[in-house]
């Protein structure tokens, strides 16, 4: 490795399940080297995602079955460490979480072209070795962007020449990625309508603006406080959360859904779709036990899409639309990285519309 670049550096390690305690900042680091077909990053700015709480308070255990903001803060007594992480293994502690990067390549890996130090990239958040297995999620599987460096395969650092600022770039990893991806699956054309939950988040306003940008007519959820902003997205219509779908739109009101929501109000959303409609989701903030009625899904021939391992094309996409201006950065605020708690805490609170974003010193 270049013996310019730091022996140590500054990262958030997460050292186990739990609550706020168990973020650490730490300024002693080991910077990691770059193995056969990897890059070393210099992290610029790493954008703050519902999965960074999910994976730290064990949300993601079969032990749980209540909304993420029930343990945001201290956790949940009944998370099982055992299947608490994306993949349902046990997440090795400690970890670096961070699952959107914007940085600049400064040591390449055997195999890597060394005229790519230098390059500013987007990371992509599921890393793939180059015989296109999965590796897994940045920042779960294996550490990601809250600290100064961090590792990725070469193939899942793709390079970015924009006008757009660090801190704008690292909102649209994760949260657009996983958008771009739900869209993909649920085949959204020009010719649909589709309701979008949780719009007002970092995914659901990705949402927003890739489904006009494919040309759909877009109905949105969003809290009172933010349908304005979502609406500026480019929304066509805005829903205040809570109300009764069936009411406002009727039956067979629409033919996908995009949800990030479930909880209570989920069989709602299987009634407002029409006959062969196609409900995708890749989030369940409101609570991931729902009811349904299963004479609803075969009846209608509904089509149930779960949306969480992307094909390189959708990453590849994304940064198309990125680099040809066709979607824009939403971001709420940043913090130095040393806040990631106060962040977190903001990010729970949801009063605002799109990505925060922490700063590595």
């Amino acid at each position: 490795m270049n013996p310019a670049l730091p022996e140590t550096m500054a990262a958030v390690l997460l050292t186990g399940h739990g609550g706020f305690d168990k973020l650490e900042y730490c300024m002693d680091v080991a910077v990691p080297a770059p193995g056969a077909d990897q890059v070393l990053i210099r992290v610029l700015a790493a954008g703050v995602n519902n999965t960074d709480i999910n994976t730290r308070i064990g949300w993601y255990s079969k032990g749980v079955e209540s909304a993420t903001d029930v343990g945001g803060g201290a956790g949940f007594s009944s998370a099982n460490a055992s299947d608490a992480s994306w993949s349902g293994a046990p997440l090795p502690f400690p970890r670096i979480q961070g699952a959107d990067v914007c940085g600049r390549i400064v040591a390449v890996g055997a195999g890597v072209d060394p005229a790519r130090i230098g390059e500013r990239v987007l990371v992509a958040p599921i890393q793939r070795a180059p015989d296109g297995s999965f590796e897994g999620w940045m920042g779960s599987e294996c550490d990601g962007g809250f600290a100064q460096y961090t590792l990725a395969y070469s193939a899942g650092a793709y390079r970015v020449t924009d006008a757009l600022s660090d801190t704008e770039l690292a909102s649209f990893p994760c949260a657009y990625s996983t958008a771009e991806n739900l869209l993909h699956r649920a085949g959204v054309t020009a010719r649909d309508t589709v309701l979008i939950t949780g719009a007002s988040g970092g995914v659901g306003s990705a949402a927003v603006q890739l489904a006009k940008r494919r040309g759909a007519a877009v109905l949105a959820v969003a809290g009172v406080t933010k349908m304005a902003g979502v609406k500026v997205l480019g929304a066509d219509q805005v829903i205040a959360r809570g109300e009764n779908l069936i009411n406002i739109l009727g039956r067979d009101a629409v033919n996908i859904v995009i949800d990030l929501v479930a909880g209570p109000q989920w069989p709602q959303l299987l009634d407002i779709l029409r006959p062969g409609g196609r409900y995708a989701t890749s989030g369940a903030i409101a609570g991931p036990l729902v009811t349904l009625d299963v004479r609803t899904l075969y009846l209608k021939d509904l089509t149930l899409l779960g949306c969480t391992r992307q094909e390189p094309v959708v990453f590849e996409n994304l940064t198309g639309y990125i680099s040809r201006g066709e979607i824009q950065p939403v971001v709420a605020g940043t913090y130095p990285l040393q806040d990631i708690v106060k962040a977190q805490q903001d990010f729970l609170a949801k009063t605002f519309t799109g990505k925060l974003v922490l700063i590595p010193p």
